[in-house]
């Protein structure tokens, strides 16, 4: 696996690729992609990376897995390439987008362009084998994923975090809450949507949080 990261983050994340565990995973990884089908295409393992550079950031969205189906994962969490059907969960989002600021769902589930506005949309484990969801998990990605958190908190100021479900939530106690505004609510899933999802209006409200800081709203 060639760490191919936008130079902003590089600079940031530059220790990392020298660990042990990440050396390991990027082994791991490269035979993955050599003898199985793996999502999302090498190129585009660091793709929310290269949308939404460290200096321009203002939002982060955690997930956790990519899609495991043909053509669907990008390389951003919740985001289908375009042409590709919506997964019910961002079909939720989407739905609680326009209950909350009255946007119509848009014909396309491609998220590139949230990313290019300044949100990171970072899922946990950034590659999964097709058809095999968690196939990938505890082999180095949440370790990685972690540090990134980290030096977001650590180094920027009056970051929105948005974290839906336990273990987004989980994944996001290192956050320092005294300097970012965290929102949480239930996962958008179909299974869980009904438990708090609907009617977070955390769009509304990341948008209140940015214009109070003096940035540009994010266009959802």
């Amino acid at each position: 696996m060639d760490v191919k990261i936008e130079d902003s983050w590089k600079e940031k994340l530059i220790d990392e690729f020298t660990k042990p565990y990440f050396q390991n995973l990027a082994g791991f990884v490269r035979e993955e992609y050599k003898n199985s089908k793996i999502y999302p295409p090498g190129k585009k393992i660091f793709s929310a990376f290269e949308h939404c550079t460290f200096d321009n950031l203002k939002v982060v969205i955690l997930g956790q897995d990519p899609y495991h189906g043909p053509g669907q994962a990008n390389g951003l969490c919740f985001s289908v390439a375009d042409n590709v059907p919506m997964p019910p969960s961002l079909i939720n989002i989407f739905k609680e987008i326009k209950s909350d600021i009255g946007k119509d769902i848009p014909t396309s589930g491609n998220l590139e362009r949230w990313a290019d506005q300044g949100v990171l949309l970072l899922n946990a484990t950034l590659t999964v084998k097709a058809h095999s969801p968690g196939s990938h998990q505890n082999k180095g990605w949440e370790e990685f994923t972690d540090s990134v958190i980290k030096t977001i908190s650590k180094q920027k100021e009056g970051i929105v975090f948005l974290l839906w479900g336990a273990y987004a939530q989980r994944k996001g106690e290192v956050i320092d809450e005294s300097k970012h505004l965290v929102m949480k609510s239930a996962h958008p899933s179909p299974f869980a949507a009904n438990r708090g999802f609907f009617g977070c209006k955390h769009f509304s409200k990341t948008n209140e949080y940015l214009k109070s800081r003096g940035e540009k709203e994010i266009d959802w």
